[in-house]
């Protein structure tokens, strides 16, 4: 059985231009022990969709229909006291920005130790700090910088405490948003060996969210295209990244500079993605795509199974073509 399932999931936010359709029939699937990247331009729904899973949209967010899934519990339908017993204890989250994710005025040993007195309460003061000191360690910071503010941590640091809280509670699912994003190159390559590293230690699940598809190619087991709030491609990283299916996730690749073949300016997607307030009635992809057929521009494709477990949402491959 699936550790995670979405089926069908839309979230919704009201604005005061109208409802924004930010994530639309999203259809996910996680098991014990695998690592999912979630792929895609900014404002595609990487974001939205795996924050729904711990519950933490924001207040003119809500979920028109779909289900989450969780060992077979629907956290839809759990309420927000529910969700607390939820969140850090079985799915954690590594937040985006270490900096604006970390209280600015309490020690970092002091918020690494609030979720497991929260969820533990039979572990002692004592235990909680030494517990949080041995997790600092792992991830490469002395464990006498359990009292430092988190001002007096690098970038590169304070993601590492962000990683480290992530894993206080033994949780069996975590959600990394961009956890390499505005680091240098070299700090970005010890933060994904880390990573690796605990994950295997820990038997962890992972959904990893990124720009960077090298990234997601280095690290994970499967891999999810998103384009204007939809799934359109998913399957095995190696497979994706080899023999894509869908042409945003072609046009994707081919956006990334080639360091072996011949050096070429590299093109980005000519065109805009759709607004999300009034989507378009077909693929959303349509007016941006270079293999549209007419049924394209009239029906939203779902996705299809291609064999060995690689999925696409395109109306060429219902209609039996090939993606050039």
């Amino acid at each position: 059985m699936n550790m995670l399932e979405i089926k069908d999931l839309s979230v919704h936010f009201k604005s005061r231009a109208g409802t924004v359709h930010a994530v639309e029939g999203v259809n996910l699937w996680l098991e014990k022990g695998e690592l999912l990247g979630v792929a895609g331009e900014s404002g595609c729904g990487k974001t939205t969709t795996t924050l729904a899973i711990p519950g933490l949209l924001p207040q003119n967010a809500f979920i028109p229909k779909g289900q989450i899934l969780f060992n077979g519990e629907d956290l839809v339908k759990k309420t927000e006291k529910e969700m607390e017993k939820v969140r850090w204890k079985q799915i954690s989250v590594i937040f985006q920005g270490a900096m604006n994710a970390l209280n600015p005025l309490q020690t970092v040993g002091k918020q690494m130790m609030e979720p497991i007195l929260l969820h533990e309460p039979h572990v002692s003061k004592k235990e909680a700090e030494e517990r949080v000191k041995e997790l600092l360690e792992q991830v490469g910071i002395e464990k006498n910088r359990f009292t430092n503010y988190p001002h007096e941590f690098s970038g590169g640091m304070r993601q590492r405490v962000m990683i480290a809280m992530s894993l206080v509670c033994d949780p069996e699912l975590v959600i990394a948003d961009e956890p390499v994003t505005a680091l240098d190159v070299m700090i970005q390559a010890q933060i994904l060996e880390l990573l690796k590293k605990l994950v295997k230690k820990y038997s962890l699940s992972m959904i990893m969210i990124s720009h960077d598809l090298s990234v997601l190619c280095e690290l994970c087991d499967k891999i999810a295209i998103m384009y204007a709030g939809r799934v359109v491609e998913y399957g095995y990283a190696r497979e994706v990244f080899t023999h894509p299916k869908h042409p945003y996730t072609v046009k994707l690749l081919h956006s990334l500079p080639d360091i072996y073949g011949e050096k070429v300016f590299i093109n980005g997607i000519p065109g805009y993605p759709p607004s999300l307030i009034t989507p378009p009635a077909g693929c959303p992809f349509c007016e941006r795509c270079t293999e549209k057929i007419p049924e394209c521009g009239s029906r939203v494709p779902e996705l299809v199974d291609l064999g060995g477990g690689h999925y696409a949402a395109c109306c060429r491959q219902t209609e039996g073509r090939a993606v050039v």
